[in-house]
């Protein structure tokens, strides 16, 4: 069986036109009725609360955008593509996954099709990717399941391998914590990725993003019985 991780890492709509559209879409609470009181949450408050939404459209791909996409092959090292634009990112990763599929599947190395693995893959990286895909009008090979359920055969989703439950489903870091593997959060997380991206700081991005990819890897392992 071969076996593709994958983790993407998103940042929210830098649209100046939506991000007005959160900002009118934010108003003052409805028990402020002095102008004095309102102006005063407008100046102090607002602007938090409107940086806060914005920054959760990174989990719209409608809105959002990949910065970062890692990904690694079987035993093969952690790779990353980052920098430049999501165009440039997508056509990376749709590149790799096809000479993967040309290597395992054509090559006669193994037979099937491949599984994509990775931490909630199902419910956002493939999806949100998906989306991203369609808006930058790159045509993806047939290999990547971006419609799969959880339990479809094609993908590995560590999340839901470990509970299936929606109630108890886990973070990336406490799975890794349970299981003795080494958490890729440390000073970055994904909260932290657009403040690391607006100061230059992607590298650092690109090698959390790996350590991620590492660290599903190394789960998927532990609960597969390898």
């Amino acid at each position: 069986m071969t076996t593709i991780y994958v983790d993407i890492e998103t940042v929210g709509t830098e649209d100046a036109a939506v991000i007005a559209d959160i900002a009118a879409s934010i108003t003052h609470p409805k028990t402020m009725s002095k102008p004095e009181t309102i102006a005063r949450w407008e100046a102090e408050d607002k602007p938090g609360l409107v940086d806060e939404a914005v920054r959760k459209t990174s989990f719209d791909g409608g809105l959002g955008r990949i910065v970062c996409i890692g990904w690694a092959v079987n035993d093969e090292p952690a790779t990353c593509q980052y920098g430049g634009d999501e165009s440039t990112l997508l056509q990376g990763f749709v590149g790799a996954v096809r000479q993967a599929i040309s290597v395992h599947f054509h090559g006669g190395k193994t037979d099937g099709i491949p599984v994509f693995c990775g931490h909630n893959i199902s419910g956002f990286d493939l999806r949100f990717m998906w989306k991203r895909l369609v808006i930058n009008g790159i045509n993806p090979p047939s290999g990547i399941p971006f419609h799969a359920k959880p339990w479809d055969k094609s993908v590995a989703d560590t999340m839901v391998m470990w509970d299936p439950d929606r109630d108890k489903r886990i973070s990336l870091d406490k799975l890794c914590k349970v299981l003795g593997v080494k958490s890729p959060k440390g000073e970055i997380d994904g909260s932290k990725v657009w403040d690391y991206v607006k100061a230059g700081r992607i590298k650092e991005v690109a090698e959390y993003c790996m350590a991620d990819v590492e660290a599903v890897r190394q789960c998927h392992n532990r609960m597969i019985f390898r």
